[in-house]
């Protein structure tokens, strides 16, 4: 604007805010004369604090970036292939890291824009002004910061002039409806957290916290991280915390405590600004947590030394993530090698001298903290340190990617024009915008440089940790590479732990337990132990065995339940066989000596006939024993069925045939003198024969109803715990059965005792009555004692050998018994006095008859009989009276034998 300068005040006061010069919102900028410019966005300085616009100055993210920008200008100038007759200029401002004062810088953009209605404005002296027409912009190259950048594009958009980010990550910028003329030459967040969630998964942490600095880039980047982690699953968000803008130090303190709620979610996910880095890991060092979080940092920390300085100890063993870059060396010459003297154009310089070599120019000076004064002559690098930023590469990339997009729109729009042509300069900013996103070429790093539909660029990551190193000097190292795929190298970690720390909710559940999940946390659960006979099916799930099988011991398979049965060997075992085969012994030497004597009155009058039956039930009571213990199979249980009640049914049959025998003898001699029929040795065999066949029919109906089998009875030995469980393998014989089985041999031997109750009386002179009481006496109390035993533990654990073990018992017993009382007298006498085993007078039946009246007669009190009765009948001697002899031989002469 030119005019009279009394006239300039009145004249700023009456334009617009749109239409005011750009000195009103710049004092501070680079300008550069060029035939196009290009704008440019940088945070010079950062955030202001108390209401100031800006803070202090930022060596690394605001003036290396702008340098690489005047590098990248220089560089472009110079060649004389790229934009040939075209000089390229600049308009660098400084957004202060806020993006309300970004927005306003960013209207110097859109000047050359605005149409301006001037006719009403004059000079003092009547004349109108003469207004200084404000370069065009054609393209800007910026901003750094996510939220400045979305702030700057919407105004941007309206005047249609390009933009291209060198640093702005967050996702909503891929947005082409709402941001369609912006486009970045780095990836967005969304490529960055799932760089960030694959690095989780790889280190295997489930539990993570996230902080964001309030704003698009944060809140965006930890938003596309939780919706990624939720999609890739196994990842779950303890906490997520926001960083507010202007936070104050309560603000960081009150974050890190948070944090600190959930101890087990030791890996935080930041997506801050430097400032907000900084902020935390100050308050995690006042807090005394060193060395207890896991950083993973955006692109906003990366390899920075800023957000860390002074704060290495918390740092330590942080994982950063940044755009794949590489150093530029033509750049460190170049910046290396910049003077007070050669560097004029950047505004900013001369508070980066001082800042950076700690020295004050000039007596104004700001600094106020050293007295040192700045010679001029001091290097970059060699009295100061200096390391190339990260983002350096991307900023040379921005501006190459204009650069050649203008190169093409020049080469279509004024193909026979050398330099900017008319067609060029009204060209509207969709041309330039379709050039850019076409754009494709070889960068600074030699990597390619092309644009998506949404104007972003592939993603491609390093990753940097910071470590300790042998000189104990903390530095970043590449430890990996993210394109598409995550390549990661071994990393280090704090306090010189050598396994990766955890970051999880809960441990792993050990084999055999199952995960219960918390509710709405997938990555958080309660282990239960599969229990019983449960099995691990999955991590979720326990499934139960089938009824043959078990767990093993880690319970993460079933397999099957081991088979038992009644061992040789078994203590249980033994007993019974030992029992049995002394009864065998002692069984055959009885038959064999009554087989030897066996014309011997003795075994004559033993009844030769029952007596070897009975001993043959005896000896199969002692063997049935070890068909209860032999293995079971089809055979053996067949034989078991047979033999179970055969061997007891021929002994209380024979010896019921026998008490019945005596019974029915004095029992119709005290009516008659008459024999009873049925009491020859053949018709005590055919009795005896008739009863075996009772069991032996009943037998045959049970194989044909129910054929041998044999079983593994798997809840017999069901144990609560599984290992000690075990299948029975046993015949398929219930107890029930085993009981019918027996059945009818205690009723042959209830019937027997009965009989013998009924012949006690009889003398044992004339007959084995009383021998065979006592016997079935003392059967019924082992009997008796056995049912309770069996049944009594068809519930233990033992049952199989408890009960079988009774059975044999109780059987060997009834043998032995029926043994010892019956026969072995008989054979102590055959043996040791062989002088009583001699023929003696046989008896008539009158005279047995004659005998056991008078024997039941002395057995009633004296008071009941008659008087002089009881003498009488204690004088009487029938060996007295020889007639009587005489009458007694020729009525058993004439009635057959009658011996016992």
């Amino acid at each position: 604007l030119a005019c009279a300068p009394a006239d300039a005040l009145w004249l700023m006061r009456t334009v617009v805010d749109f239409a005011l010069p750009q000195e009103t919102y710049a004092p501070h900028s680079i300008r550069t004369e060029g035939h196009l410019t290009l704008g440019g966005l940088f945070p010079v300085h950062s955030r202001g604090a108390d209401g100031a616009p800006c803070g202090d100055l930022k060596k690394e993210n605001g003036i290396q970036r702008l340098e690489a920008m005047m590098y990248a200008l220089d560089q472009i100038n110079l060649d004389e292939l790229l934009l040939p007759n075209i000089t390229l200029g600049a308009r660098v401002l400084d957004t202060c890291s806020r993006d309300t004062y970004a927005l306003e810088q960013s209207l110097t953009f859109v000047q050359a824009l605005i149409t301006k209605d001037t006719s009403d404005v004059r000079c003092t002296n009547g004349e109108a002004p003469v207004f200084v027409k404000p370069e065009k912009v054609v393209g800007v190259v910026g901003a750094s910061a996510s939220s400045v950048s979305i702030m700057v594009a919407n105004i941007l958009r309206l005047f249609q002039i390009p933009q291209v980010s060198y640093a702005s990550t967050a996702p909503e910028l891929s947005d082409d409806r709402r941001y369609d003329f912006f486009s970045r030459v780095v990836p967005p967040d969304s490529f960055q957290a799932q760089a960030m969630v694959d690095i989780i998964r790889a280190l295997g942490w489930t539990y993570v916290s996230t902080v964001a600095s309030e704003g698009s880039y944060g809140e965006k980047g930890v938003e596309a991280f939780t919706q990624l982690s939720k999609e890739a699953g196994g990842i779950c968000i303890a906490q997520s915390l926001k960083i507010p803008h202007n936070p104050k130090l309560e603000d960081y303190d009150k974050a890190v405590q948070q944090l600190l709620e959930t101890q087990h979610a030791r890996a935080v996910v930041i997506f801050a600004s430097e400032e907000d880095i900084r902020g935390v890991l100050n308050s995690t060092k006042r807090a005394n947590q060193v060395g207890h979080f896991l950083w993973i940092g955006s692109d906003s920390w990366g390899p920075k030394s800023s957000p860390i300085h002074q704060l290495e100890d918390v740092a330590v063993g942080a994982v950063t993530i940044l755009p794949k870059r590489s150093s530029i060396e033509g750049f460190d010459e170049y910046f290396t090698g910049l003077t007070l003297e050669n560097n004029r154009r950047n505004v900013w310089f001369a508070e980066f001298w001082e800042e950076n070599f700690d020295c004050r120019l000039l007596s104004a000076s700001k600094r106020e903290d050293t007295s040192r004064k700045c010679t001029g002559k001091e290097r970059i690098g060699t009295e100061s340190k200096y390391e190339q930023e990260g983002k350096v590469q991307f900023v040379i990339d921005a501006v190459y990617a204009v650069a050649h997009a203008l190169h093409s729109m020049q080469r279509d729009l004024c193909p026979d024009h050398p330099g900017v042509c008319p067609q060029m300069e009204t060209a509207e900013g969709k041309t330039l915008l379709k050039y850019i996103r076409n754009a494709s070429f070889n960068g600074s790093a030699g990597t390619s440089v092309v644009f998506n539909k949404n104007g972003d660029a592939p993603g491609r990551y390093d990753l940097f940790q910071f470590q300790l190193t042998n000189s104990s000097t903390p530095e970043y190292k590449v430890v990996g590479h993210w394109v598409e795929n995550l390549q990661i190298r071994e990393l280090q970690w704090p306090d010189g732990e050598q396994e990766v720390p955890i970051s999880v909710c809960s441990l792993p559940c050990k084999t055999g337990e199952r995960k219960k999940r918390v509710k709405g946390m997938p990555c958080c659960w309660h282990c239960e132990l599969c229990d019983g006979y449960q099995y691990q099916y999955d991590e979720t799930s326990c499934r139960l065995c089938a009824y043959n099988m078990r767990p093993n011991p880690n319970r993460t398979a079933c397999q099957p339940i081991p088979i038992v049965k009644l061992e040789w060997h078994s203590a249980w075992a033994i007993i019974s066989v030992f029992l049995a085969m002394l009864g065998i012994i002692a069984t055959i030497f009885v038959m064999a000596t009554f087989v030897r004597h066996n014309d011997t009155p003795i075994v004559r009058a033993s009844g030769r006939e029952l007596s070897y039956v009975l001993l043959t039930g005896i000896f199969l009571c002692y063997i049935i024993t070890f068909l209860m213990i032999a293995k079971p199979d089809v055979a053996v249980c067949a034989f078991r069925r047979i033999f179970l009640g055969l061997g007891m049914c021929i002994s209380y049959a024979a010896l019921l045939t026998k008490t019945n025998r005596i019974y029915r003898i004095f029992e119709q001699g005290k009516q008659t003198v008459t024999a009873p029929r049925f009491i020859s040795p053949t018709s005590q065999i055919a009795i005896t024969s008739s009863l075996i066949c009772v069991q032996l029919l009943g037998v045959l109906v049970w194989f044909a109803v129910d054929p041998p089998n044999t079983i593994v009875d798997y809840d017999e030995q069901k144990a609560v715990n599984p290992l000690l469980a075990r299948g029975v393998l046993k015949c398929d014989i219930t107890d029930l059965q085993i009981i019918c089985s027996l059945g009818y041999s205690i009723l042959l031997m209830v019937t027997c005792t009965i009989y013998a109750i009924k012949t006690r009386d009889v003398p044992e002179d004339f007959n084995e009555a009383k021998p065979i009481g006592f016997t079935m006496y003392t059967t019924c109390i082992v009997w008796l004692a056995f049912i309770p035993i069996f049944f009594g533990t068809a519930q233990s654990a033992e049952k199989l050998y408890i009960q079988t073990t009774t059975l044999t018992i109780s059987m060997n017993l009834s043998a032995s018994v029926a043994l010892g009382m019956l026969y072995m007298p008989k054979v102590y006498i055959i043996i040791f006095h062989p002088e009583m085993n001699v023929q003696k007078r046989k008896r008539s039946f009158k005279a047995v008859v004659t005998a056991a009246t008078m024997s039941s007669r002395l057995s009633q009190k004296p008071s009941e009989r008659p008087n002089g009765e009881a003498k009488t009948e204690l004088c009487e001697n029938p060996a007295a009276d020889p007639m009587s002899k005489n009458k007694e031989r020729n009525l058993f002469k004439k009635r057959g034998k009658s011996s016992f």
